[in-house]
């Protein structure tokens, strides 16, 4: 995919913040609650997830890993079937851009990295806001957001996740780093909305990727697809939905 491909849109950004230990019992039952409320996709369905990145400066040191991480997680929503996903991305002054939706994430995971980190403002409004508009056109299953930062009006960005909340569209936040406003703004971000935030680090890479597996193996198909998934988080998961329907 050529960077003709990729659509000038309203954007992305946003993260979650958390103590030390992405992997608490009580964050991860958060998550799991949270995930619960994506709205499963039956076979004659497609589900649709946002996948938005912020790639200002501050995450240079880390992009490499991060890049990796978010590759492998692409490979996993390709061979999970049933889902469409878009890349947004933000950077540098004002730069904020979209894919296309697509099923084929070999594209996505090539384009995710091309992308260099730039210096600029988070734009976690323009995220929210286009998650928004698109599910306003054709339901949208979640956002999940990867980001270190908060730099903008945090009552404007909690509207917004209230907006989301609304058409049922959980946001679920992972906070790279320790930045204090970020944690407060993505907590909120993922409570209005009825997602779930983390924070993260490179020792968390691996608990990281197979949420973010499980994620999209439920937005893309449901209780059955998690059935046939072999994860400690799938199964974690899957303990939560039978859990809510007995």
């Amino acid at each position: 995919m050529s960077g003709r491909d990729i659509e000038n849109r309203r954007s992305t950004s946003a993260a979650m913040g958390e103590d030390d230990s992405m992997s608490s019992k009580r964050d991860l039952d958060a998550f799991l609650e949270a995930a619960r409320n994506i709205a499963p996709m039956g076979s004659h369905k497609t589900g649709r997830l946002v996948f938005a990145l912020d790639a200002t400066m501050s995450r240079q040191p880390t992009w490499d890993t991060a890049c990796k991480l978010q590759a492998e997680m692409f490979n996993a929503v390709g061979r999970a079937g049933g889902l469409e996903v878009q890349l947004v991305y933000f950077r540098g002054f004002g730069e904020c851009r979209s894919s296309k939706w697509v099923v084929n994430t070999d594209q996505l995971r090539d384009l995710m990295n091309r992308i260099d980190c730039r210096g600029g403002h988070t734009q976690i409004a323009k995220v929210l806001r286009h998650t928004r508009d698109e599910t306003v056109r054709k339901p949208v299953s979640a956002l999940v957001y990867i980001g270190d930062a908060m730099e903008e009006n945090v009552d404007r960005l909690c509207e917004l996740a209230g907006q989301l909340g609304l058409r049922k569209v959980p946001c679920f936040m992972f906070q790279e780093g320790h930045d204090a406003a970020a944690k407060t703004a993505f907590r909120e971000i993922a409570r209005l909305s009825n997602g779930a935030y983390f924070r993260f680090d490179g020792s968390a890479a691996n608990t990281l990727l197979n949420l973010l597996k499980a994620v999209a193996v439920y937005a893309s198909g449901g209780v059955k697809a998690l059935e046939t998934s072999r994860s400690r988080e799938s199964r974690l998961l899957l303990e939560q939905l039978s859990g809510k329907r007995n």
